[in-house]
C-alpha cells in the first residue's frame, strides 16, 4: 500500500505540472480547447488528490491531517476543489493560471515534508479532527482563492494606470469582476474559517476542559481572523473595494501562511508539526 500511495502522490505531482503548463500556454495563446483541456486535467488533478488522501487514510487509519505534509496536501486539495466549485458557476478568465501555479507550489512543497506515517497522539483521537481541521484547511483554500485574485487585481490596475496595456490587460477580467470574486472567496473562506474556529473551541472543551488554549497557533488562528472580519466588515460599511480590497486579501493570506507554517516553526506549541 506504502508504494501504491508512492505513485499516487507522484501521479499527483506529475498531472497537476501539466495542468499548470497547459494554463499557462492559454494564457498566452488564448487558445480555448487548450484551456479545455487545461481544466480537464486540473479535474484529474484534484480526483487523484482525493484517491492519494483516502490511500494516506486507509494506511493510518485516521484523516490524514497530523503531519506537514498531509495538511499541506489537504491545502492543495482544499484550494483545486474550491476553485473547481467556483468556476462550475462562475467564468474568470484566465483565473485558473495563477490558481493551479499556487496548488502545483503547495505540492512541491509538501514533497519536501516527511511522508512517514505516525500514530495518533491521544490527544487527537476524536471525531472532532477531520471536523476542526478539515473545515480550516478548506476556509484557506477559498482564501487563496481570494489571495490570487488580489494578485490579478493588483497587476491589472497596474497596468491600467500606467496606460501601457500589456499582457495582462486583455487577458484579465475587469478591474469589477476582479473585486467580485475577492468578495465572493473572502465571504466564503471567512465562514469556513469561522466554523473552523468554532469547533477548535469545541473540541478544546472536551479534551481539555477549557475552550480556549491560547497555544500559539490558537492565537494566531484568531489573529487571521480577526484580519478577515476587518476586511468584510469593511467592504460591508464603508466600501473597501478596489485596490485597498486587493491589498488586504493579500495580507490576510500571509496571515494564512504564517499560522500554517510561521507558527509551526518558529513558535510551536501543541498545534505543531514541526516536532
Amino acid at each position: 500500500m506504502n508504494e501504491i500511495s508512492y505513485l499516487l502522490f507522484l501521479s499527483v505531482l506529475g498531472v497537476t505540472f501539466i495542468a499548470s503548463a497547459a494554463y499557462i500556454v492559454f494564457f498566452f495563446s488564448q487558445n480555448k480547447q487548450i484551456r479545455k483541456i487545461a481544466r480537464l486535467i486540473l479535474l484529474v488533478s484534484g480526483i487523484l488528490q482525493t484517491l492519494y488522501i483516502v490511500s494516506r487514510y486507509i494506511q493510518v487509519g485516521h484523516t490524514p491531517i497530523t503531519s506537514q505534509h498531509e495538511a499541506v496536501v489537504f491545502f492543495a486539495w482544499a484550494t483545486t476543489w474550491a476553485y473547481l466549485s467556483f468556476r462550475w458557476r462562475y467564468s474568470v478568465k484566465n483565473f485558473g493560471t495563477l490558481v493551479s501555479i499556487l496548488i502545483f507550489l503547495l505540492l512541491i512543497i509538501s514533497s519536501m515534508s516527511s511522508r512517514d506515517l505516525t500514530p495518533l497522539v491521544p490527544a487527537l483521537q476524536s471525531w472532532w479532527l477531520p471536523v476542526h481541521a478539515g473545515v480550516s484547511l478548506i476556509a484557506y483554500g477559498f482564501l487563496s482563492l481570494a489571495f490570487c485574485g488580489g494578485i490579478m487585481y493588483l497587476l491589472q490596475e497596474r497596468e491600467l494606470k500606467s496606460k501601457r496595456f500589456g499582457y495582462f490587460f486583455s487577458r484579465f477580467p475587469s478591474l469589477d469582476a476582479l473585486d467580485q470574486l475577492i468578495s465572493h472567496c473572502l465571504t466564503t473562506g471567512f465562514i469556513f474559517l469561522t466554523l473552523g474556529i468554532v469547533t477548535g473551541s469545541l473540541w478544546a472543551r472536551q479534551a481539555w476542559g477549557t475552550y480556549w488554549h491560547w497555544d500559539p497557533k490558537e492565537t494566531w488562528s484568531l489573529v487571521t481572523w480577526f484580519i478577515y472580519l476587518v476586511q468584510i466588515h469593511q467592504r460591508i460599511t464603508v466600501g473597501w473595494r478596489g485596490k485597498r480590497g486587493a491589498v488586504m486579501a493579500i495580507l490576510g493570506f500571509a496571515a494564512v501562511m504564517f499560522t500554517l507554517w510561521g507558527v509551526t516553526y518558529l513558535l510551536g506549541g501543541v498545534h505543531s508539526y514541526a516536532g
